[in-house]
């Protein structure tokens, strides 16, 4: 296992994540190889009385680290069970090596938007994907979890276990997880793609979008954005360098074409991308930015979706709001309201959640107060937040507010059990 402190060579890179708006400057970082390396870069910190955070690819780094640092993307070990339709993956792996993996057997994972997120942390945050309303979260199909405990112990956890409980949608606190064991679905293809309107038809599209989504089938998983492109030579030309309106979808049944023609036919369609494609090609339905930079985000749950919501989203990230951003809408319900996991709560009854995300140019703070005013407005309707929508560095309370009441409550005492030193963040 190497090691890197501040000045050595290699340790700006062992630090650098997808995201880059969190600073971070660790006294020292493990990079760890092996399930025994993270053992001993625990019981090191704890030795030193350090503290401890984890990263693999850094997409969801909401806090800076002073501490000790564990880099676990070198373990990026990926075994596939083909009979059992199960995975198993190291802590440094990303969606995309598991859906090549997985596709070579007729299967996929319930993967995310980008293939280029850890699998870990995206399933330990209470991550939802392409198949979510079909298939529920990931954290849904997770069997066993290898983690070190804050004491340097290996254990493996299962269903039933409270540090199964809190590790599966607690995110961190309790250990770094070097492996997990879920299962895989039987799919290869899907319908998916997107439609793309002018933000001058947003009103109507959203609308229409609303409607035909509240009656849409469990095999479609759908979200529309609001997103300024910017112009750029390897955009399609009809939507280079515009604000434009898209509607993503996912939808495993066979006629695609003939469920989305109500919204073809809501406003005129700048760009039509939607065809089957293989489920290795998902990540190209929200082309997600390949690129690290810095971004900060939040998000509301809500049960209703009405005419006064519509219009504060159009104010506040159309075209004329003071801080570019981009809006995503997504449509919950399906086997997201009906599946229990044996992991922290989850807003079941939420219909919709409403999330932004500004790239931070200079001051977080300037984005910050153009997020809340935005969610000033949908604060009526709103239930909750959810964790993996998080982006930034955010308030302790803010991130607590992401859990229901008495899950906190049940943290806290397994935080004091398991971490009662309080080295993991």
């Amino acid at each position: 296992m190497q090691t890197f402190r501040p000045g050595q060579d290699g340790y700006s890179e062992e630090i650098a994540g997808f995201q880059t708006s969190v600073p971070t400057r660790p006294a020292v970082v493990a990079a760890a190889e092996s399930a025994d390396d993270v053992a001993a870069a625990v019981k090191y910190a704890a030795e030193h009385e350090l503290a401890v955070a984890v990263q693999a690819t850094g997409h969801g780094l909401t806090a800076g680290t002073d501490g000790l640092l564990i880099s676990t993307r070198r373990m990026t070990g990926v075994e596939i069970d083909a009979a059992a339709k199960t995975a198993r993956v190291e802590a440094g792996v990303r969606w995309g090596a598991v859906i090549e993996a997985a596709a070579k057997h007729g299967l996929a994972p319930l993967s995310g938007s980008s293939p280029d997120v850890g699998v870990v942390g995206y399933t330990l945050s209470g991550g939802f994907g392409l198949m979510a309303r079909r298939y529920g979260r990931a954290a849904d199909h997770v069997r066993a979890i290898d983690v070190v405990t804050p004491d340097g112990e290996p254990r493996t956890v299962t269903p039933g276990d409270d540090l199964f409980w809190a590790l599966l949608g607690g995110r961190a606190g309790f250990g770094v997880v070097t492996a997990l064991e879920f299962g895989l679905v039987e799919v290869t293809e899907l319908y998916g793609g997107g439609l793309y309107f002018d933000t001058a038809d947003l009103p109507a599209v959203l609308r229409a979008w609303r409607t035909w989504a509240v009656t849409a089938p469990d095999e479609l998983t759908t979200s529309i954005a609001v997103v300024p492109l910017p112009d750029l030579p390897f955009l399609p030309a009809p939507i280079r360098g515009k604000h434009v309106g898209c509607v993503r979808i996912a939808y495993l049944g066979e006629d695609g074409d003939q469920l989305v023609e109500p919204l073809r036919t809501a406003a005129p369609v700048l760009l039509d991308t939607l065809k089957r494609l293989p489920y290795t090609d998902s990540g190209s339905i929200a082309s997600d930015p390949p690129h690290p930079h810095p971004y900060h985000g939040t998000n509301a749950t809500v049960e209703v979706l009405n005419d006064a919501m519509l219009a504060a989203i159009v104010d506040h990230a159309g075209p004329g709001a003071p801080v570019e951003t981009v809006l995503i809408i997504d449509r919950l319900g399906g086997e997201l309201a009906r599946r229990e996991t044996d992991g922290v709560g989850w807003d079941s009854a939420a219909e919709f959640v409403v999330r932004a995300l500004s790239v931070v140019e200079d001051d977080v703070d300037t984005v910050r107060r153009a997020h809340a005013k935005l969610f000033d407005a949908l604060a009526p309707w709103s239930t909750g937040r959810l964790l993996p929508f998080l982006y930034g560095a955010h308030p302790a309370g803010d991130l607590a507010a992401a859990f229901p009441a008495g899950d906190r409550a049940r943290l806290e005492r397994l935080k004091a059990k398991y971490d009662p030193a309080g080295r993991f963040g």
